[in-house]
């Protein structure tokens, strides 16, 4: 540590003694040239430190020589250093590079620059020993074998000059009594500053922290023949600036402010003080009076302090008080605010009562709170439990079958008490406390248990306690002390009686569970009802609707969960015995040409025929004859599919209990052929649509007005003014017949145009919707089963000037010009537009135009919407769009709002002689004002209907009402 300067000076006359210097600090820069970290170390000159020798410096001085010399050993070995730090390591395997810092760290010398000469790079010494080292597949990672993993550590003096001192054999108190040395001591310790860290420094360490390139350091010397003065000597004030000595005082000030501060947040505990004066006792438990704010005050306090400084601050902060204070540990409850240990001894500090920060304390005279007697302590602690009842009908929300409400009890309640208090004479009590309501939950309290008390039995806040009345009991094995059912099963039936007069109808409630047989039910009902037992073979048990419509009888043999029953629904107990389980009940309608009959009931036998259940039907209604079929009743309250198999059962065809069928006017056609209505189509000329509508010879012709209302009173239907529809007769043909079979049979019927048709080529075929075309049928060659025409289908034939055939990309539309001036159009023209490229606005514009020889941008273009009298213009065009970008933005126009299809009519408007872009016309008016009209009528009509059944519904059942129905409508876009 020392350094003489005599060879690198000019004049060397002086004795050597001037030329000594001696290290006295070091500043030490770890980091690049851009950044890093700075500490330093500096010599105690002045002796300013305390030093203590931690360790005998005798046995230090016998065993370091050993140490150093097996270190020095090991050290020179790299396996064992290697095989060392991955024995250490949890890990069983760690990267190359990261061994390789390990290693740095263990011996403070790379291994390039102590090994590679003489050993290669290190991954290739690794390599070099197989049988010791194992890599990872990837080569990246090393470990040790499973038997070479042996304990191995080596002990280096100063591996770290952060550590701590215990570290370095030295202790560094300044707070105790230094032990003093000798004088040969004084200014051989040395400090390492780092930030706001001190610590201390062997002097022979510091020589081993500057071998490599890992930092960068400045070394400073002084004489050694300099002596400090002797009043510098331990006075760390000694010359020191007074400005500086008053920025550490400030320094200092601020410390052990920060440290009183500290030492008071870890020793302060704040306390909510529940005064008595503002709690009141009921349902077992303290409950606060006014409002949580009032009742309660917050208190900030020293756990040092004693319970009797605790006392008198309370006295301070509440003036009023009279008599003993009384203060007890507090806890709120599920059930309330419940008192333990009542605080005794002011001599005992407050950490000693085990106070923790947020303790509740209860303020009181220790007998009483408001006039009622508090019993404290464990023994009492009030118990809150959830008390199940079976519901009675309507009570409670959907799906709950369970009224629940809250009891408190303390704990050391006997459980007889408790059933007396709860459960009436003879009543039943099941516990379950885990929470989960299966039947497997709960047990049955038995007569010895009535002895024991609540905390016992494992009553806790929260369990549920089940109460059953006496005639609930074949719910409960006592046996097993088990239920028989699941309890979310338990519930009730309501019975209606239908079989006496209307006055006398009333209604019980019956106990039932899933697995309960209707039979019984029926038994339990007309006793409870007081009926005649003979009843009980000539009723039936049939569920009530939401609207007062009694269903289908359920039978007696069923289950309420086969008879997809819900609790708490209502049955009517009616005349008439109840279907078997295989049988079925079903209702039908009489279905003719213009009428409907009322709807009749029937039983049947699940295995008969369609053709018997045919003829049972006729015969109750009174018909005959062989010109009838059935159908289905569809979802739309209309005959829907045909039961074409005349021989096939019930069930075979899936027909299940309270099934509606329609028994339909006609025979069925043979199997595999279509009955089809056809109807002829043309359009008449704008000279003829005022005329009326005229006979025709042998056939009947409708001329369609604007706006036309169906016979049932239903909404309007729109059929264009110019269109004629002229019955034309029904064919029967094969399904596998193609449309032109269809076209030249057609030809054949006896109301077919006046001129001459030469070939299927010049017909044009649509089907019927709504009394005017709809879907139009193209590509004469393909079979009739291929369209789905479905069974009650309708055919209209529209005559052509021209031969005609349609592809699959070809859009047929009705274009008509508006007539200048005027609220109304010329005759529309067909045209035929081809969308096999695309079919937006610009290019439906595009053909328009070309089809009037008009330029694009002076026309103006929508479609109409018969049904609702309106026109929707089309546009959202533009000219300048390249054809790129017009493909992906523009959206197609079969898809939403416009739902382009064939038969469209389409307004033209030409700008360049009518400016106007109104569309509608004086029929269009007309008809909104009907409609409009008829809305407002129908309206009338369903609130008058509906005020009626509510009255009657009323005054026959008490059940819940439905909400009004709404209109839906569902638009579907394209899918991609």
């Amino acid at each position: 540590m020392q350094i003489n300067l005599r060879p690198f000076c000019e004049q060397t006359e002086m004795d050597d003694s001037e030329y000594m210097y001696e290290l006295f600090s070091v500043i030490i820069h770890k980091g690049g040239c851009y950044g890093g970290h700075y500490h330093v170390y500096i010599r105690d000159v002045d002796e300013l430190g305390n030093w203590q020798l931690q360790e005998d410096e005798d046995r230090l001085t016998e065993d370091k020589p050993s140490r150093e010399n097996e270190n020095a050993k090991e050290t020179e070995n790299p396996l064992a250093v290697l095989k060392g730090i991955l024995s250490e390591e949890e890990c069983k395997q760690i990267p190359v590079d990261q061994l390789g810092q390990k290693f740095l760290e263990k011996i403070k010398v790379s291994w390039n620059k102590k090994y590679r000469k003489q050993y290669g790079a290190l991954r290739k010494y690794l390599q070099n020993h197989p049988q010791i080292f194992q890599f990872s597949p990837d080569e990246n990672k090393v470990g040790l074998k499973e038997k070479y993993k042996l304990p191995f550590k080596l002990d280096f003096q100063g591996q770290n000059f952060r550590s701590h001192p215990q570290e370095n054999g030295i202790l560094w108190n300044s707070e105790k009594a230094p032990l003093r040395l000798g004088e040969s001591s004084a200014g051989c310790h040395w400090f390492d500053l780092n930030d706001s860290k001190v610590q201390p420094i062997k002097e022979e360490d510091i020589e081993k922290q500057f071998q490599g390139k890992e930092s960068a350091y400045m070394l400073f010397y002084r004489k050694s023949q300099l002596k400090r003065p002797p009043e510098a000597r331990g006075n760390p004030r000694y010359r020191i600036p007074e400005h500086l000595l008053n920025e550490m005082n400030a320094a200092n000030m601020e410390l052990q402010k920060k440290r009183a501060e500290y030492d008071s947040a870890n020793n302060s505990i704040d306390l909510h003080l529940h005064l008595g004066t503002c709690y009141k006792f009921h349902n077992g438990a303290l409950h606060p009076s006014l409002s949580w704010k009032e009742s309660v005050l917050d208190l900030t306090v020293d756990r040092r302090k004693t319970l009797g400084d605790l006392r008198r601050s309370i006295f301070q902060m509440m003036k009023s008080w009279e008599g003993d204070m009384v203060l007890s540990s507090a806890k709120p409850l599920p059930a309330g605010l419940h008192l333990y240990q009542a605080l005794d001894g002011d001599e005992l500090t407050l950490d000693c009562f085990g106070l923790a920060d947020g303790a509740d304390i209860f303020v009181w005279n220790g007998k009483e709170v408001g006039g009622v007697k508090v019993m404290a302590g464990p023994d009492h602690q009030p118990v809150l439990l959830n008390v199940l009842r079976l519901v009675e009908h309507n009570e409670g929300g959907k799906g709950q079958h369970f009224t629940e409400s809250q009891r408190v009890f303390p704990c050391s309640t006997k459980l007889g008490d408790l059933r007396r208090a709860l459960a009436p004479a003879g009543g039943i009590i099941l516990k379950n406390d885990s929470g989960h309501k299966e039947a497997k939950n709960w047990e049955v309290l038995l007569e010895e248990h009535m002895k024991e008390t609540v905390k016992t039995v494992g009553l806790t806040d929260g369990c549920s306690v089940l109460i059953l009345d006496s005639h609930d009991q074949s719910l409960v094995n006592i046996s097993s002390g088990n239920l028989t059912a699941f309890t979310y099963d338990i519930s009730w039936l309501q019975v209606k009686n239908f079989c006496g007069r209307d006055d006398e109808e009333k209604h019980v409630k019956i106990t039932a569970t899933i697995e309960t047989v209707m039979s019984d039910i029926k038994m339990k009902a007309i006793q409870e009802l007081q009926l005649q037992e003979e009843l009980a073979s000539e009723s039936c048990l049939r569920p009530v609707g939401r609207n007062g419509k009694l269903l289908s009888p359920v039978p007696e043999d069923y289950t309420v969960k086969e008879a997809e029953l819900k609790m708490g629904s209502l049955l009517g107990l009616c005349h008439g015995k109840a279907p078997t389980s295989t049988q079925l009940f079903l209702y039908f309608l009489i279905e003719r040409e213009h009428c409907t009959s009322p709807e009749m009931e029937i039983v049947v036998e699940e295995t008969a025929s369609v053709k018997e259940c045919l003829n049972l039907m006729l015969e109750k209604s009174g018909l005959s004859g062989d010109s009838w079929h059935l159908r289905r009743m569809d979802w739309c309250f209309e005959a829907g599919e045909a039961l074409s198999q005349e021989n096939a059962t019930l069930k075979e065809l899936n027909v299940c209990r309270g099934d509606t069928l329609v028994v339909t006017e006609g025979k069925l056609p043979p199997k595999g052929f279509l009955k089809i209505p056809i109807w002829w189509l043309k359009f008449s000329s704008q000279t003829k649509r005022e005329e009326k509508a005229r006979d025709q010879v042998n056939g009947m012709t409708c001329k369609m007005d604007a706006l036309q209302v169906s016979p049932a009173g239903d909404s309007p239907e729109r059929i264009q003014a110019d269109l004629d529809l002229c019955y034309a007769g029904i064919t029967e043909i094969a399904g596998e017949s193609s449309l032109e079979d269809l076209k030249m049979q057609a030809l054949t019927l006896t109301q077919c145009p006046e001129h001459v048709i030469p070939l299927p080529t010049f017909l044009r075929a649509w089907t019927v919707e709504n009394r005017r075309p709809g879907r139009l049928l193209r590509h004469n060659k393909q079979q009739l089963s291929e369209y789905k025409l479905g069974a009650r289908v309708e055919i209209c034939i529209e005559p052509l000037q021209k031969e005609e055939n349609l592809g699959p990309h070809e859009l047929l539309l009705r274009v008509q010009m508006g007539i200048p001036g005027e609220r109304d159009y010329y005759d529309s023209v067909d045209l035929v537009w081809n969308i096999s490229k695309e079919c937006t606005t610009w290019a439906l514009r595009q053909r328009v135009a070309s089809h009037y020889c008009l330029p694009v941008d002076k026309i103006e273009i929508a479609k109409y919407f018969p049904e609702k009298f309106e026109w929707l213009p089309i546009s959202g065009w533009t000219q300048q769009i390249s054809k790129r970008k017009r493909k992906k933005k523009q959206e197609s126009l079969q898809s939403a709002p416009y739902h382009l299809k064939d038969g469209d009519v389409i307004g033209v408007k030409n700008l360049l002689l009518d400016d106007s872009k109104d569309f509608s016309t004086v029929r269009d008016d007309v008809g909104k004002q009907k409609q409009r009209q008829l809305a407002l009528e129908k309206k009338k009509s369903q609130q008058a209907e509906r005020s009626q059944a509510h009255v009657v519904s009323e005054e026959k059942l008490n059940v819940k009402q439905r909400k009004p129905e709404v209109a839906l409508s569902i638009n579907v876009g394209v899918f991609r």
